[in-house]
């Protein structure tokens, strides 16, 4: 997907194909990842060509081949090309790859290379191009901004005229800019103690966007300024930073909560993937049922205590979902004091997800500075064509309710979810797309913005 950096912060290629991550963790949400793309689709007429970037475990291209597989009147064979990062591999995908050739809907190939030479990959123009998960990690391990932009100006190149891009990735925040500076209170003891290790090395070692001087973080305890690795867990902490900065924070503790999780060292695992994954209380509101089941390193003490507050069902244990994260930010206490303290386990533990996710950055532009992004890059890319939204309902915020609802136990949450995109490669001599496309725009970028992108078409 993207090519591997020299940094500290280097593309973890070991630790993001592990069947635990690719095969489970990163392999789920495919009506989701899949939806613009089946939208793009609709528009073509006979045979198409798609490309899908960093397919993961195949999660997109099962609910792909399902989806065309149930629907009668396809309108052609559609090609599909796979392109992943070198070394990277996936017993899930080669499987999804193996289903998509049975189906006889048209052909599937996985080739390996990197998102920013799509132009020198790809022998012909596609139509839509498709990448989920991906502009964090081109921004991560890819250059920063610059290769952010030469994937915005590579896109052009590759999609013909009146192409599509189907992009999804974590939504960052609902402000002008990430470095708005905001300020925030935490009061519960894991939240505290994760910043306190997280977010030091993160600043240091992680590629991300804080370097102006009102970016650095300000904490204060007992009205005294402390240094984030002098924050105490047992009190209140006031912090003022960057916003995009705090949308860090809640996004990574979530997958290290995750991590955790699976790794077994909380002495349970709940049910992330299967069947009784999506046991619903309320989906709405993101209030369900935990199904786990419980592990060695749990003391006998706490088996009893844990079990006398849940139900059996089947070969595991079932209980409420927010018992259950009472459960789990307990543990997560003793997990992170131990990995401080120099416990071997609880160490490697914290160590592999510092690792695989820990240097990432979610956050690289708001949705407007994105999109506008998008528009200004392909203008300047001079292909006759630039790339953008052309209605409101080609930008969709998913919001995941479960977690959500988690992060409303923080006293300044953040909205937990997924920014979907369907941009069209517009032709500039389509006045009428070109003029719709813009009105959308407006809608959701700034004033500045759009001056940029009108200058920058006035260009073409």
């Amino acid at each position: 997907m993207t090519a591997q950096t020299e940094t500290a912060g280097g593309f973890a290629t070991a630790a993001k194909s592990a069947a635990g991550y690719l095969d489970q963790a990163a392999n789920s949400h495919g009506a989701e990842k899949i939806g613009m793309t089946l939208r793009a689709l609709q528009t073509k007429t006979g045979a198409a060509h798609l490309v899908e970037i960093g397919p993961g475990g195949g999660a997109a291209l099962n609910h792909l081949t399902e989806t065309l597989t149930a629907t009668a009147d396809r309108r052609g064979t559609l090609d599909v090309t796979l392109i992943e990062a070198p070394g990277i591999v996936s017993q899930t995908l080669a499987e999804a790859v193996e289903n998509y050739n049975a189906s006889k809907l048209g052909t599937c190939t996985l080739i390996t290379g990197f998102a920013q030479e799509l132009d020198s990959i790809l022998g012909r123009a596609v139509d839509v191009v498709a990448a989920s998960a991906l502009m964090h990690e081109v921004y991560s391990y890819g250059n920063g901004y610059r290769g952010i932009h030469e994937m915005m100006r590579t896109l052009p190149i590759v999609l013909k005229p009146g192409g599509h891009f189907a992009y999804r990735d974590v939504y960052t925040v609902d402000a002008p800019t990430l470095h708005e500076t905001v300020t925030q209170t935490y009061t519960d003891g894991v939240w505290l103690q994760f910043i306190r290790m997280f977010v030091p090395q993160y600043l240091s070692d992680g590629r991300h966007p804080y370097h102006h001087s009102a970016d650095d973080p300000t904490v204060r305890q007992n009205s005294r300024t402390v240094a984030l690795e002098k924050i105490d867990p047992k009190t209140s902490a006031i912090i003022t930073g960057p916003i995009g900065l705090f949308r860090e924070i809640q996004r990574h503790y979530i997958t290290f909560r995750d991590y955790a999780w699976r790794s077994g060292a909380l002495g349970f695992i709940p049910d992330l993937d299967g069947r009784f994954s999506a046991d619903w209380i309320d989906a709405d509101a993101g209030h369900k049922r935990v199904h786990f089941t419980l592990t060695e390193s749990l003391s006998p003490r706490q088996r009893a205590l844990m079990t006398t507050v849940s139900e059996r069902f089947e070969d595991h244990y079932v209980m409420d979902g927010d018992r259950f994260d009472e459960w789990t930010d307990a543990a997560l206490v003793d997990l992170l004091t131990s990995a401080e303290n120099g416990d071997e386990r609880c160490g490697t533990v914290w160590g592999e997800w510092i690792e695989r996710e820990g240097h990432e950055t979610y956050g690289y532009l708001t949705p407007g500075e994105l999109l506008a992004k998008f528009a200004i890059s392909s203008a300047e890319a001079k292909t006759g064509t630039v790339m953008m939204p052309r209605t409101l309902r080609d930008v969709v915020t998913a919001e995941r309710a479960y977690y959500t609802r988690y992060l409303r136990r923080l006293p300044n949450p953040l909205p937990d979810g997924k920014l979907l995109v369907l941009f069209t490669n517009i032709p500039v001599t389509d006045t009428d797309a070109l003029t719709t496309g813009l009105a959308t725009l407006a809608h959701l970028c700034s004033r500045e913005d759009m001056t940029r992108l009108n200058s920058a078409l006035a260009q073409m």
